[in-house]
Order: C-alpha cells, then structure tokens, then sequence
C-alpha cells in the first residue's frame, strides 16, 4: 500500500451479524500476514526545548489490536494526536489507513477511515446521545438510512438506546464515556484509536465496553489502545508497545514476558540446610539458582520439561518439597522492570 493512497475496506456493520465465511476469511494466521495499518518511522514531537515523543518506529498490522502502555506524561496520548492528525509531527513520516499523515491531500480521507476516542469525551452536553452521533455521523457523509442503523446497533450495544433523548449533560461519566465511544465509531471506521476507553467506567460497564472491543477486533477491525490498565491489555491487546518518551520495547505480553523476565520454577522447602543448597547447586547445574529463605527459583528454558527433573533432584539430595510451580510473570511485573530501568539512552 502506498502512502498517500486510501483504501476503504468493506466490512460488516458495526456491530451486526457477521457472515459465516467471516470465521475462515480472517483466520488468525492471515491476520499475522496481513498489511500495515500503521506505519511509523522516527515519530518526534518537541515543544521547544521539551521532547514529548522520540523517534517513534511502530508497525500496526491489519486486524490487530495494539496498546500503547506506559506512566502519565510518557507520550502516548501525544503519539496517537500525531497518528490521527490532531497536531502535527516535528520529524519523522507515518501512514495511517493508507494515507499519509501531514499530508494535507490526505486530511480528509483519513479522517473517514479511523475512528478517535481522545481522552476528553467532547460531547455536546445539551443535545441528546442520539442528536451526538447523527451530528458526527452526518459530517461523515453516511447517508440517512446507514446513519440511523448504526446510532440504534451501538446505542443498544451501550445500553443507552432507552435513554437516547435525554440530555448527555445529565448523563454520568461512564454514559458519557459509551456515547463517545459510539461517536467513534458510528460512520464505521476501518482504524480506532482509543484513549483509556475505560476511564471513569464501573467494573460492569467496563467489562461491556471490554467485550465490544473483542467483538471488533474479531470483526477484523485494527484498534490502537491507549490504557493504564495492565490487565486490561494482556486481556485484550495482540501486541503492546511500552513508551517513556522512547518506544522501550514491543511484542506480544507473552514475548515480553520470556524476553525480560525469563522462566522460572518456584521451589518452595518445608527447611533448608547449607548441605542441601550445596547438594542442589551440583544437581541442578549450570541452572542459576536464588535463594529467598525457604524458596528457591530456578531458572528454566522449558518447565514442563525440566520441572520433574528439579523435582528428582531435590529428593535426591534430601530435601522435603511444599510446593513446586512455574512461575507466570504478568505484563504488570514486565511493565515495571522496563520502566524502572535507566532513563533511555542514559
């Protein structure tokens, strides 16, 4: 796909029936292969002496969902206003949906291909939910038949099609979160950039909202995540970047996990002897062995594998086992060895 040129995709309604060839016409293994849908190279945003964002490289397959993770004032709010056109960039180049981002030829084509959910929901507070998203959904273009299946698939998707003509000023903060997030999505956008979706949501609602994005991203529908909630994007996201001004590292959770915190098997005695450590370094070598107490930690390659051997061992030299578990990192501890790490480029 060229920068510069859009292609709109055809796709399913917003939250429609999908067709049964769907299931075998976006097998996972298609997906992996299939093209960009972003395309960042050396992202920088300054604010005069202040750099926000630095050299941002990403790639954002079709399909796919991405979460950009990392603490308040890191750039990821920044790097997705450069993605979608909102402000501009300092240097480097991206394409987005196929268009080219700082192009102006391209401004207005991108703008129908993605959908943004920023971090203010932005609503007109005394117009209702559905008065909301006609006024979006006309400056899309649909037509008024499309329009009016789309507001009434997400308002009962949101659970808000009861309330459609009260005003978003008497809503609360989590109905108002919904209506933005149909607002994103009422003209069907191939791309959707969300902004903590769900911020201010209760654990019900949030779980709706959760279930929605599911339900996109099996419709083929790529989706930039920007979250604070780490379990929210092992939940969700196929791959995660972790961003402090610098894209830190990107992979699947379960990459990161294996790259940065390795595998390991907990080995929990009911006591511990100096002959019994000694006896174990023999055993279990060239392993790295950590004591804590009554615990050991093994590092392992393969722990289905070796775990019964560590098992033998340990019997072997005397010792009484309690427990025995491979340890399972989650993206949360990955997280913050990465960010707690010296600064970039230090």
């Amino acid at each position: 796909m060229r920068p510069g040129k859009c292609v709109v995709r055809s796709r399913p309604p917003v939250g429609g029936p999908r067709p049964q060839a769907l299931e075998v016409l976006f097998d996972p293994a298609v997906l992996r292969a299939g093209p960009q849908m972003i395309d960042a190279e050396g992202l920088t945003k300054t604010f005069g002496d202040l750099t926000a964002v630095d050299r941002v490289s990403l790639r954002v397959r079709e399909g796919e969902v991405f979460g950009l993770l990392g603490p308040n004032g890191a750039g990821k709010t920044t790097t997705v206003r450069m993605l979608t056109s909102l402000i501009s960039k300092s240097s480097g180049s991206a394409t987005v949906a196929g268009c080219e981002v700082g192009n102006a030829r391209d401004e207005l084509r991108l703008r129908r291909q993605i959908g943004i959910l920023p971090e203010n929901v932005g609503l007109y507070e005394a117009a209702s939910a559905y008065q909301n998203l006609e006024y979006f959904g006309r400056l899309q273009g649909l037509d008024a038949a499309t329009l009016r299946g789309n507001i009434e698939r997400l308002l009962r998707m949101m659970e808000l099609w009861e309330k459609r003509d009260l005003p978003v000023g008497s809503y609360s903060k989590g109905m108002k979160q919904k209506v933005a997030i149909a607002r994103a999505l009422v003209h069907d956008p191939v791309l959707l950039f969300l902004d903590e979706p769900t911020a201010n949501l209760d654990p019900e609602a949030a779980k709706t909202v959760r279930d929605f994005i599911l339900e996109l991203k099996r419709e083929r529908r790529t989706i930039f995540l920007n979250t604070h909630h780490l379990d929210e994007a092992e939940r969700i996201c196929d791959r995660v970047g972790i961003l402090r001004t610098r894209l830190l590292r990107v992979g699947s959770p379960e990459q990161l996990r294996a790259e940065l915190w390795g595998n390991r098997t907990l080995v929990r005695f009911a006591s511990v002897s100096e002959p019994l450590q000694a006896a174990l370094r023999d055993r279990l070598a060239p392993r790295h062995l950590e004591w804590q107490g009554r615990t050991l930690l093994v590092e392992v390659r393969d722990a289905e594998r070796e775990n019964p051997e560590i098992a033998e061992a340990v019997l072997a030299a005397g010792g009484k086992l309690t427990e025995l578990s491979a340890l399972a990192p989650s993206l949360e501890d990955v997280y913050l060895k990465l960010i707690h790490e010296k600064e970039p480029g230090a």
